[in-house]
C-alpha cells in the first residue's frame, strides 16, 4: 500500500474544484466559511463592551451602585482572559469543533442567565461564565484559519478575524446604547442570547473539523507547552508586539468621555461617535493589510504600521500641550493611529501563529490573553495623572514603541521546528 501523501489545505479552493486535482489517497481539503468564524470572533469582543452604557440605568434597576456595576465589565475581562488560555491545548487535543461548541454552549447559557438575573450577584456570575464562553470565538477562530488557509492567505484572513478585536470595543457601546435607551438593559442580553443561538446552529452544522494533528491532553503537558511558546524568543516577541499594536485604542476608550465630555465640552452621547473613530481607522488598516498582504513581507507592515501609530501618539501629546485639541483634530489623530494599528497587528498575529508551528491552538489562545493583558493595563495606566488626553498619549508612546521594539526582536529570530534545528 503506497503511504498517505497529505495535501496543503486551501481555504480558497471549492471544494469540488478541488476533489478533481486531489491525489489519490490525499487527506480532503478542509473549508470553513470565513463569515461563521467572523461571529463567532466579533460575539466574544462585542460582549465586552457593550454593556458599558447601560451600567447606570442596570445598577438602579438591581439597586446596586456605581463600583460593583463596572465589576460586571472587569470580570469580564478576567474571564475572557483566562478562557484563551484554555481553549487552544484543549482543542489541540479535542479538536477545534468540539472546543467550540462547549464555548458557545457557555456563551449562550450564561446570556440567558444574565438576561434574567434577578441580582448583581447573578448577573456577575453570568457575565463570568459568558467570557468564559466568548474566549472560545477568538481563540478558535483564529486556530481554524491557521489550520485550513494556505500561507499566502494567512496573513490576508487573520487580518479580518483581528480587526474585530479593534472594532469590537468600539462598535459594542453604539449598540449598547442604541439597545439600553429604546428597550431597556435586558435588551442588550437578548441580543446577545440571539447572537449565541446563531452561532451555535451554524457551528453544528457548517464547521468541520480541522485539526488533523490532535495531541494527548495533560495538565503537565499544557504548562510545557505554554512555556515553550513564551520561550521560543519569535513567538514572545511577536505576541508582545502585537499585543501592544491591537490594544494600543484601549487608553484612548478609557479616557474618551473625559476628554470629549469634560475637556472639550460635547455632550456625553457624542462619546460613543468619537470612539467610532477607532472603528473606521482599523477598517482601514486591515484593508490595506489584506489587499497588499501578498506582495510585501509581513514585517514592512509591522514597522510601518508601528510607525504610523506612534506618530501620532506623539502628535496627540503635542497638540494637547499647545492648546490645540479640538473634536476634528482628536477624531484625526485617532482614526490615523488606529489605521497603522489595523496594518500591523494582523501580520503580528501571522507570524506569532507560525512561530511554533505544531502548538497553534495554545498559541493562539496564549496570544489572546497576552491582548487582553496589555489592553487591561493600558486601561489602567491612563489612570494616573491628572490630565486624561496627556496620560492617553504617554500611554500610548510607551505601547506602540515597546510593539516596535518587540517586532525588531521577534523578526531576528529563528522559526521553531519540532525535533530539530530552527529554522528562519
Amino acid at each position: 500500500m503506497s503511504p498517505v501523501a497529505p495535501v496543503a489545505p486551501a481555504a480558497a479552493v471549492a471544494p469540488a474544484a478541488a476533489a478533481a486535482f486531489r491525489p489519490a489517497g490525499a487527506l480532503p481539503v478542509l473549508t470553513a466559511p470565513l463569515w461563521l468564524l467572523v461571529l463567532v470572533t466579533l460575539s466574544g469582543t462585542m460582549a465586552m463592551h457593550i454593556f458599558v452604557p447601560a451600567l447606570p440605568v442596570a445598577g438602579s434597576a438591581l439597586h446596586a451602585p456605581a463600583a460593583s456595576m463596572q465589576q460586571t465589565i472587569t470580570l469580564y475581562v478576567i474571564g475572557l482572559a483566562l478562557g484563551q488560555l484554555v481553549y487552544g491545548p484543549v482543542s489541540d487535543t479535542w479538536g477545534r469543533r468540539p472546543a467550540l461548541l462547549v464555548g458557545l454552549g457557555l456563551y449562550l447559557s450564561a446570556s440567558v442567565v444574565a438576561l434574567c438575573a434577578p441580582t448583581l450577584e447573578w448577573l456577575l456570575a453570568a457575565r463570568l461564565v459568558q467570557a468564559l464562553g466568548g474566549a472560545a470565538g477568538i481563540t478558535l477562530g483564529r486556530a481554524i484559519v491557521r489550520d485550513i488557509a494556505p500561507p499566502e492567505r494567512v496573513t490576508k484572513d487573520l487580518a479580518l478575524l483581528n480587526l474585530l478585536t479593534l472594532v469590537g470595543p468600539g462598535l459594542a457601546p453604539i449598540v449598547g446604547s442604541y439597545l439600553a435607551e429604546h428597550f431597556g438593559w435586558r435588551a442588550i442580553y437578548l441580543f446577545l442570547v440571539g447572537m449565541g443561538v446563531a452561532m451555535v446552529l451554524c457551528t453544528w452544522r457548517m464547521l468541520p473539523e480541522t485539526n488533523r494533528q490532535r495531541r494527548p491532553l495533560a495538565i503537565a503537558g499544557i504548562a510545557r507547552d505554554y512555556r515553550t511558546l513564551l520561550c521560543t524568543p519569535r513567538f514572545a516577541g511577536f505576541m508582545l508586539g502585537g499585543a501592544c499594536s491591537t490594544t494600543a485604542l484601549y487608553p484612548y476608550l478609557a479616557t474618551a468621555p473625559y476628554i470629549v465630555h469634560e475637556q472639550l465640552g460635547y455632550p456625553i452621547a457624542m462619546v460613543g461617535w468619537f470612539a467610532a473613530a477607532t472603528i473606521v481607522g482599523a477598517s482601514l488598516g486591515t484593508l490595506v493589510t489584506r489587499r497588499l498582504a501578498g506582495r510585501y513581507p509581513a514585517e514592512r507592515f509591522l514597522y510601518v504600521g508601528g510607525g504610523i501609530g506612534l506618530s501620532m501618539a506623539f502628535a496627540l501629546l503635542v497638540v494637547q500641550l499647545a492648546g490645540w485639541l479640538n473634536g476634528p483634530i482628536l477624531v484625526a489623530v485617532t482614526l490615523v493611529m488606529t489605521l497603522g494599528a489595523g496594518m500591523s497587528s494582523p501580520a503580528a498575529l501571522s507570524r506569532g501563529l507560525s512561530a511554533v508551528p505544531w502548538l497553534t491552538g495554545s498559541a493562539a489562545g496564549l496570544y489572546g490573553f497576552g491582548q487582553m493583558a496589555m489592553g487591561a493595563l493600558g486601561t489602567k495606566l491612563v489612570g494616573y495623572g491628572d490630565n486624561p488626553a496627556v496620560a492617553c498619549a504617554v500611554t500610548q508612546i510607551c505601547i506602540i514603541g515597546l510593539a516596535l521594539a518587540s517586532y525588531r526582536f521577534a523578526a531576528a529570530q529563528p522559526v521553531a521546528v519540532q525535533g530539530g534545528q530552527p529554522a528562519r
